[in-house]
């Protein structure tokens, strides 16, 4: 596997991260369990998500998670708790796909993988208190339940196919930006409804 397919594979993972952490280290982990996932040398350090105590530690907080994130207000407090967890778990899941043997390296993948999870973690968050402002429940369950279909299936896709893992990082990094544009300007004519006209 080449330099650039670990990156793909990184940045994907990381901004996945941002998005469903738990989920992330546990299907991982699930998939290596099962061989689903044949993990190449380069990768052993992944072997630490199939741990049986990590797993199940990822499981609960990913089922918490999903109920969590199903109930509108209380997916924004999840996500303020985890505005300091998921970018050191995208981060410390970029550095278990670099090579360890390159320490240079490994601190530019611990970096980048911490920032690319904070910027989805953002977006997430961002568009989800959005959503939250709409009068009806439905829509905040819709966009969670799409959260984690895609979180699954871009993860799969991901280390499935690890040449087409770098366009996975592209569509998920033009997708946070989208989120993060949509967000604040949604969050600003919010505050400008509220705000008392100027006198005439």
């Amino acid at each position: 596997m080449g330099i650039v397919e670990i990156l793909g594979i990184a940045g994907s993972v990381s901004l996945l991260a941002g998005w469903r952490l738990y989920l992330a280290i546990f299907a991982t982990g699930l998939a290596m369990r099962l061989e689903a996932l044949p993990v190449p040398e380069h990768l052993a350090a992944l072997d630490a998500l199939a741990n049986p105590w990590v797993m199940g530690v990822a499981a609960i907080a990913a089922l918490a998670e999903f109920f969590a994130d199903k109930v509108a207000w209380l997916d924004s407090a999840w996500d303020a708790v985890h505005t300091f967890v998921r970018p050191v778990g995208g981060a410390l899941l970029a550095l278990a796909i670099v090579d360890p043997g390159d320490p240079a390296f490994q601190a530019l993948a611990f970096m980048l993988g911490g920032g690319a999870a904070l910027a989805a973690h953002a977006g997430k968050a961002g568009s989800r208190a959005v959503v939250n402002a709409s009068p009806e429940p439905f829509s905040n369950i819709a966009v969670s339940s799409v959260e984690d279909v895609a979180t699954a299936g871009l993860l799969w896709a991901a280390y499935e196919y690890p040449y087409a893992a770098v366009g996975i990082a592209a569509v998920l990094i033009a997708l946070t930006a989208w989120l993060l544009v949509i967000a604040r300007r949604a969050l600003r004519k919010l505050f400008a409804r509220g705000r008392p006209a100027p006198p005439a």
